[in-house]
């Protein structure tokens, strides 16, 4: 290990590793460091490994759906087995990955990176320096300050899970805590309750659109409250109690398991980020259009950063606006995010893109509403879903399409044509006019503006 570098990249996810292989490529000498083996979130703990439980609970989902329609099954999950599947792919990224950049030259470090000055870390006791540092840290489970808080497990505890709890409770009604719920109750587990603070899940995504998501979501089995504000956990034997204050009095709920679904927040605590002189605030550190903080020999990138989404496309994108600005020694680019879509995986999926319709009329904007349920379609009678819709917004007048929702199968894949369209500007008739292969979700979308 080397005592001072051009560059630094604290964070070896999807925000630093890019920024770590381009200046490296350019010959300068850079190290990469992360607490833990490097991958990130996306594939050692969150969408990648997700999305391999919810392929397996798929087949649950599609026994279901075509119960009487020919096929005789009744597929059960086994928990050890789908873990151990997901592992095929969660183990072995971490060696390819820093195989990977110490073959681009990187020195790979591990240990809690701590600033000690504007151009100084310290690193399991050793101080390293820098030209320039690139932020790329992360989230991490937002604090609850509640009583029993460390009973709590974290999204990545779950998955790590060797067995199957039967009874499951998640706080919080977002992303991690409805998939998971989706996930535990097709596997087999016998109670799985979501306990969401707010009057329903998922806020950013379309009301009309989840309030169908809920009902499938109950239909399942998962009991799901709202206006539900957790209070306090605790242990008794193995059973944790879960005390949930609500508007019509107080509840409590007996599981196995409670898992942490409330949110997360900047991983920035422990980078002692004063010393460093980089600014920071509840929304993350500072930065601007050029992924630029207050140091200016400091950027960042990613859910660690007050910028777009915390989405993993999204810090992929601003680590390549820093690494072209690290490069360049000046701010030559600056972000600009396209519509970006994003997608709740549940089974039915729920798709969101652009504006729902309360921003669109905030902003002042005359559009029409495109909204239909579309269970008689045959993309939704083929696969026997019942619960499937869109919701289109298209400007008066322009054509152009404001924000498009989706939930049904193929969501996850309408969403991004839809995203595509938006991007290049698109109108609902040019859009028409697209010739899809047919029969296919996408030959759905010129129906759908």
């Amino acid at each position: 290990m080397k005592s001072s570098y051009d560059l630094i990249v604290i964070g070896g996810g999807t925000g630093g590793n890019g920024v770590a292989r381009m200046t490296a490529n350019a010959g300068w000498s850079v190290a990469s460091i992360d607490s833990e083996p490097h991958g990130g979130t996306c594939a050692l703990r969150g969408c990648d490994p997700k999305k391999m439980l919810i392929a397996v609970t798929e087949g649950v989902e599609w026994a279901e759906n075509m119960k009487g329609k020919g096929l005789e099954a009744q597929p059960a999950v086994n928990w050890p087995d789908m873990t151990a599947f997901k592992r095929t792919f969660t183990d072995s990224m971490p060696l390819r990955i820093e195989a990977g950049l110490e073959k681009a030259g990187i020195d790979v470090l591990h240990g809690q990176a701590r600033f000690t000055g504007p151009d100084t870390i310290e690193l399991n006791g050793e101080t390293l320096r820098a030209k320039y540092f690139h932020i790329a840290t992360g989230a991490r489970p937002m604090t609850l300050n509640i009583p029993g808080e460390e009973y709590l497990a974290t999204s990545t505890e779950f998955l790590e899970l060797p067995e199957r709890p039967n009874r499951i409770a998640f706080v919080g009604g977002g992303f991690i805590a409805m998939e998971f719920a989706h996930i535990a109750k097709r596997s087999g587990a016998s109670e799985v309750t979501v306990l969401e603070m707010m009057d329903r899940p998922l806020g950013p995504f379309d009301p009309d659109l989840v309030a169908m998501l809920v009902e499938a979501t109950e239909e399942l089995g998962v009991d799901l409250r709202t206006k539900a504000k957790v209070a306090k956990i605790e242990k008794q034997g193995d059973e944790f109690l879960v005390t949930v204050e609500r508007p019509d009095g107080t509840e409590t709920v007996t599981c196995d398991l409670v898992v942490h679904g409330t949110g997360r927040v900047p991983n920035i605590d422990r980078l002692n980020l004063e010393a460093a002189g980089v600014e920071y605030t509840r929304r993350g550190i500072k930065v601007n259009t050029a992924m630029r903080t207050s140091n200016p020999a400091i950027f960042a990138a990613g859910d660690c950063a007050d910028s777009g989404l915390n989405l993993t496309p999204v810090s992929a994108a601003e680590g390549r606006v820093a690494g072209k600005n690290l490069l360049a020694g000046k701010d030559a680019r600056k972000v600009k995010y396209p519509p970006i879509p994003s997608v709740v995986f549940t089974l039915p999926m729920v798709a969101t893109l652009g504006l729902s319709e309360a921003a669109a009329r905030e902003r002042g904007l005359t559009f029409d509403t495109h909204f239909e349920k579309t269970e008689g379609w045959y993309s939704s009678l083929r696969v026997g879903a019942k619960r499937t819709a869109y919701k289109v917004l298209v400007e008066r007048g322009s054509g152009q399409i404001l924000g498009a929702h989706l939930i049904g199968p193929g969501a996850e894949e309408q969403i991004n044509l839809f995203a595509m369209a938006m991007g290049a500007g698109q109108t609902a008739n040019q859009i028409k006019a697209m010739i899809f292969a047919y029969p296919s979700y996408a030959s759905d979308i010129g129906s759908m503006v």
